[in-house]
């Protein structure tokens, strides 16, 4: 793993468009330094491999999804019926650019 420095932390927030105090950086370098020692620890149990990972807490039963019933795909005429606003056979949008 990537030793996490200033300068990593400095590099990554410019990356990001983020601005911050010398002593946001300060923080967040002693929270990552807990974070490590953290994973450390967990990495020092005995028999951690022979797991297997856990994708969710607990049995999901119920499914809020639906399931997809297979149909052929909307001819244009279709897709374009509840358009608000149509030009050429396309939906037509606002500018969203200056």
């Amino acid at each position: 793993m990537k030793e996490i420095t200033m300068d990593v932390l400095k590099d990554a927030a410019h990356r990001l468009l983020f601005t911050m105090s010398e002593k946001e950086y300060e923080t967040l370098l002693e929270e990552f330094g807990i974070l490590a020692r953290q994973m450390e620890k967990i990495g020092e149990i005995q028999g951690l491999e022979s797991y297997e990972p856990m994708t969710f807490p607990f049995p999901c039963e119920n499914s809020f999804l639906r399931e997809d019933v297979p149909s052929a795909p909307l001819n244009r005429d279709e897709a374009l019926a509840n358009a608000g606003s149509k030009e050429d056979g396309q939906i037509k949008l606002p500018k969203v650019v200056g």
